[in-house]
Order: C-alpha cells, then sequence, then structure tokens
C-alpha cells in the first residue's frame, strides 16, 4: 500500500523562522520523503501577518498551501492575495465578508487534499462563528470531492482542540493545533482513523517567548503596560512540526510522527531589529 505523507510546520515566526525555513525545508523534505507541506506562516511578517512578498517565498521553497490565524488582518498588503488566491488560508470561521477563504484543495500525486483552517474562541479575544459547526457544514462540500481532509485548528485552548478532533474523529484525515507557538507530545491516531496533535509548534528562536525577545514580553507581564514586542533573533534556533501518513483509498491516517530540528549555528544574513 503507499500513503501519502503530509508535512505541517508550525507557526514561522518573522525573518528568523524564514531564514530558517529556508536553510532546512528542502533537506527535510527529502529526508522524510515528504509528498506535500502545509505552513502556519500568520506569523512570518515582522512577528504578526504575511504579506504577498512572502507568499511568493514559501511557494519558491515547494509549500503546497499556507494557513494562518487572527493575525492574518495585520498586514493589510495580504487582502487582494487572499481573495485572488487558494494557496493561503484564513479561518474561514471569520465573516464571509472578509477576504479570502479558509477551505482549499490542492493537487498530490494525482490526488486532491482538502485544508480547512479554523480558528477556536476559548482565551481567543475575537467573536468568531463555532469552529465545529463550520467545520460540519464544509465537510458536506469537500467530501464529494476527495476522503483525505486536513485542518489547521488555530486554537488556544487543548480542550478545544481535542474536542474539534473528537468530534471529527473518522470524518477527516488528520487536525493539528497552531497557536501556542509549543509543540506538544501529545501526537496520536483517534479511533476512528484521524491523526491529531494538539500543537505542531512554531520556527523561530528557541530562547524567546513563542519567537520574540523575552524582555519585551516580560515587561508586558509585569507591568501591564504595552510593550512593543520584537523577533528574536539569536541563537539557538528551532523548527517543530509533524507529518501524517494517510491511505488514500481511505482517508484515514495510519501513522503521526513530531519532527524537531535544533540549530545551534547563527543564521546567515539575520540581524537584531530588522523586523
Amino acid at each position: 500500500m503507499s500513503y501519502l505523507r503530509i508535512l505541517f510546520l508550525g507557526d514561522v515566526v518573522g525573518t528568523t523562522g524564514r531564514v530558517l525555513f529556508q536553510k532546512h525545508i528542502a533537506a527535510l523534505k527529502a529526508e522524510l520523503n515528504v509528498d506535500a507541506i502545509i505552513v502556519n506562516g500568520e506569523n512570518s511578517a515582522h512577528g504578526k501577518g504575511i504579506t504577498s512578498k512572502i507568499m511568493r517565498f514559501f511557494k519558491h521553497n515547494g509549500v503546497d498551501v499556507v494557513t494562518s490565524g487572527n493575525h492574518i488582518w495585520r498586514q493589510k498588503d495580504i487582502y487582494p492575495y487572499l481573495n485572488e488566491n487558494k494557496d493561503l488560508l484564513r479561518p474561514e470561521n471569520y465573516p464571509s465578508s472578509c477576504p479570502g477563504t479558509g477551505v482549499t484543495l490542492f493537487g498530490c500525486k494525482g490526488y486532491e487534499i482538502g485544508v480547512i483552517n479554523l480558528q477556536g474562541r476559548i482565551f481567543m479575544r475575537e467573536n468568531l462563528d463555532c469552529p465545529f459547526k463550520t467545520a460540519e457544514s464544509v465537510l458536506t462540500y469537500l467530501k464529494s470531492r476527495t476522503n483525505m481532509i486536513f485542518i489547521d485548528f488555530h486554537a488556544e485552548a487543548t480542550s478545544e482542540k481535542i474536542g474539534l478532533a473528537y468530534y471529527l474523529d473518522g470524518k477527516i484525515s488528520g487536525l493539528v493545533g497552531t497557536h501556542t507557538h509549543v509543540q506538544t507530545a501529545d501526537e496520536r491516531i483517534l479511533p476512528g482513523g484521524t491523526a491529531y496533535i494538539s500543537d505542531i509548534g512554531m520556527a523561530g528562536s528557541l530562547n524567546s517567548m513563542i519567537g520574540m525577545q523575552k524582555e519585551s514580553v516580560l515587561s508586558a507581564l509585569l507591568t501591564q503596560m504595552p510593550s512593543k514586542f520584537e523577533v528574536d533573533v539569536n541563537p539557538p534556533y528551532i523548527m517543530t512540526g509533524a507529518y501524517i501518513d494517510v491511505d488514500p483509498s481511505t482517508g484515514k491516517a495510519v501513522n503521526i510522527k513530531r519532527v524537531k530540528i535544533v540549530d545551534q549555528e547563527p543564521l546567515v544574513g539575520l540581524v537584531a531589529g530588522q523586523d
């Protein structure tokens, strides 16, 4: 039996994450024999948002689909791109009047693969539509096209993430969590054949606070006053995610495994303050 292997990489943070991604992605794809790559890019521009130029960077480096989350609207340059392309997703449970879509299909080795981007509601500032009901509605359409469907659930609470995974178990091939930037160690195949992990982590500076300089974040935590967060450029660096093997004949996942790269060397061309 021939399976498809889909690699998911967590939130790419600023220039640090992009340079790290470009340095390692070709070798990682070859080493793991990956068939497709899905990356969360909502923090790839200055730590918040994404631009059309960065989208071209991801596509040039072999990414099939870029997902996002609550920071997707930070760079207004991306609005036209969202309206004109289907390889960058915003969460589907935002109002339909927002630019772009949260659902797409792409080709992989003669098969179609569906991707859904959703955002959680617990501990999140935005008041969005129910991700559970949104997922159900979208699946009605996607199931007529493919049995291989993956969800990037951009959410804070692990309870909400695993809840959606159990709710959709057997109906989707896999659900990966993003947003917290911390890779979890709870990857598994649920009873109905859906692969799950609470969070796939990030690409950025290891000794940072979710990719940002810790001093600025600590200042905000200690004083409760506004503080400008800056992307950390200092080594060591970390790039994490997970790959899922799926059976094209059934759409069920047969394997999920975490991926973690730690790079101790300073990244060439990375300059403090450039983000």
